[in-house]
């Protein structure tokens, strides 16, 4: 096959063994790779409910067809998939960076590793040569210092690496796997999966060519496409990067500030994007085939923590931010550098931080709890420490390194009030109280709260949709708008460069059928969307999961916008929630509970999970 390596790699960490399996190109075109591919061979070899951290449950990593090739961004991807302890769910994450390019040149499409590792072990795989090898010297050690030892020990620079930290050796629920030491896949708790495992890292090597169907017609692709990274819809990120996005949210009045006590953050000016890149920002980054460069480097250059450098991004300048009422960037910066030296996930730690200073705040926590840290909101010491004692399960940071749903069922007297998450998965940096599309999408994401699995957020912040409105037809826009991002994350293409998809499916689909040399229409592209989102839903429902898990956080629902502006009194309420997701459901055809039913199922291609769901 073109594009495709072909093949399958399954390890057994207990034992050692290996061995491959061919990738057919009906399940590669049904799946098409990365998230789908890779929630294929999950369900597929599991058989019944599982406990996350079970030997049992598999790790799958998966690649797309575009992953080694030169294409802008789809060259470098790669997807985790696993059962997440943090949802109970869809383990799900993909991150980009030089990793995923580095597999699919050793010649494989995913690896299922299962088992768990008799001691800490790493795996190292070289073209046809798959070795565990031992990881007690690394074991304790933060992914960026796991992979220099790694990759001098193997006498190779250009290895690629994706390890975990101390967060994830001891099984914190929010911690995630790095690649290149600043790639984080970071949801769900996949960290902890792996060092369920005792696999601190996966280490790879490959040499081999990827070829594809139509050189010179996937040639012209390449070149297009680098021209549309150099237009307007990849400009954010060209320029000041997704940081952008903190004045956009809070000029909107939409950026949850404090735990969501707020809409709006009083000192955004401290921690703009144009001061973070004038003051801080020391080199901006591109991934293996990007032309976009968005990994923006900061660097402190005066004060405690001098010489401290780190990545940053909206999504961890907001977590770590003005969801804790910080506005000192060195502090940000710090404490970002925690989280990846620690491998935690940062948006769901700052979460976790905002909920203890929110409790705390609240008098819902002794002095003796706190261990003499004082975490109201806007102590950006509290805010370091806190992460230190996250990332070591240390005291008070024990109760939250597993979460805000877990920490709120610990510290009890209405805390869970506080709990900023869908489906045990911390939220992201939208107030979702004014952005009611994006407020769906969030309430049926399959792995929890996150704004990424649809991008459908963009309707409300652009104004294409009224976002303070809660109507029919929201459910149909939600839907579309995830298949193709389940397209994009199964081609491995990065999000980032959505934009540049002026036809979407039509783009994919041609992309798709150059790049493999199996033709497809954009019609049987939407129907690859809606099987994969469908895949996700049997995961989740075998899982446990129900309609009353497609909700949202209390905050969002009972407490209204303070702030003035146009979202002041904004709030989701039960009827809005029930009226979307009646919209959401019929639109993809399913049951009033959120199930598919049998007859889509055969349809989809999908039968053999029909025991799955019963049908009313």
């Amino acid at each position: 096959m073109f594009g495709y390596a072909g093949k399958i790699l399954y390890v057994d960490l207990a034992t050692g063994k290996t061995r491959t399996e061919k990738l057919s190109e009906e399940t590669a075109k049904k799946y098409v790779g990365g998230i789908g591919l890779g929630m294929h061979l999950w369900l597929s070899n599991t058989k019944t409910r599982m406990d996350a951290f079970s030997p049992e449950n598999p790790l799958v990593l998966a690649l797309g067809p575009l992953s080694g090739t030169m294409f802008p961004t789809g060259g470098n991807g790669h997807a985790f998939i696993s059962k997440s302890p943090a949802t109970g769910g869809v383990a799900e994450a993909v991150a980009h960076g030089t990793f995923g390019t580095e597999l699919k040149r050793a010649g494989y499409d995913a690896v299922v590793m299962t088992g768990k590792a008799e001691k800490p072990v790493y795996l190292f795989i070289d073209d046809d040569s798959v070795k565990l090898r031992d990881a007690s010297h690394i074991w304790g050690r933060s992914p960026g210092e796991a992979d220099d030892v790694i990759r001098d020990e193997l006498g190779d620079y250009y290895i690629r690496v994706a390890a975990i930290g101390l967060a994830g050796e001891k099984l914190s629920k929010i911690s995630g796997i790095l690649n290149d030491k600043t790639h984080v896949a970071g949801r769900t708790g996949l960290g902890a999966v792996m060092g369920s495992k005792n696999l601190k890292a996966i280490a790879v090597r490959g040499t081999c060519d990827v070829a594809v169907a139509k050189p010179a017609e996937f040639l012209d692709l390449v070149q297009e496409f680098h021209e549309r990274m150099k237009g307007p819809a990849a400009k954010k990120y060209r320029t000041l990067g997704s940081i952008e996005s903190l004045s956009i949210n809070n000029d909107l009045t939409c950026m949850p500030t404090n735990n969501y006590e707020m809409a709006h953050f009083m000192n955004a000016d401290k921690i703009s994007g144009e001061v973070l890149n004038e003051h801080f920002v020391i080199k901006i980054i591109a991934c293996n085939s990007c032309a976009m460069r968005c990994e923006h480097e900061a660097i402190i250059r005066e004060g405690a923590y001098k010489g401290t450098m780190t990545r940053l991004e909206y999504d961890n300048v907001w977590a770590l931010g003005p969801n804790c009422g910080i506005d000192q960037p060195n502090f940000i910066i710090k404490a970002a550098e925690r989280c990846y030296y620690y491998g935690l996930d940062a948006t769901s730690t700052g979460v976790a931080i905002s909920f203890l200073m929110d409790c705390h705040e609240k008098g819902l926590l002794s002095h003796e709890q706190l261990e003499g840290i004082d975490p109201h909101f806007g102590n950006a010491n509290a805010l370091v420490n806190l992460i230190e004692k996250i990332g070591k399960r240390e005291g008070i940071g024990g109760i939250l390194a597993d979460g805000v749903k877990v920490a709120a069922e610990t510290i009890g007297k209405n805390s869970a009030e506080l709990a900023q998450h869908i489906k045990g998965l911390e939220v992201t940096g939208y107030d979702l109280r004014c952005l009611k599309t994006a407020a769906l999408g969030a309430a049926v994401s399959f792995r929890g709260a996150d704004h990424t699995r649809s991008g459908v957020l963009v309707l409300d912040l652009k104004g294409i949709v009224e976002s303070l409105k809660a109507e029919v037809g929201r459910g149909k826009l939600v839907k579309e708008f995830e298949d193709v991002t389940n397209l994009l994350d199964s081609l491995m293409i990065c999000k980032n460069a959505k934009g540049t998809f002026y036809g979407e499916l039509v783009d994919i689909a041609k992309v798709y059928s150059i790049t493999t040399g199996i033709e497809v229409t954009p019609e049987e592209m939407a129907v690859a969307g809606q099987r994969i989102q469908t895949l996700a839903k049997l995961i989740n429902t075998r899982g446990g999961l129900t309609r009353e898990d497609d909700t949202l956080p209390w905050k969002v629902m009972n407490k209204p916008v303070p702030d003035d502006g146009p979202a002041k009194g904004s709030v989701v309420t039960k009827e809005e929630l029930d009226l979307l997701l009646d919209d959401y459901y019929q639109a993809r055809g399913w049951t009033k509970q959120g199930l598919p039913t049998k007859t889509q199922l055969k349809e989809l291609g999908l039968e053999a999970y029909a025991d799955i769901v019963k049908e009313d």
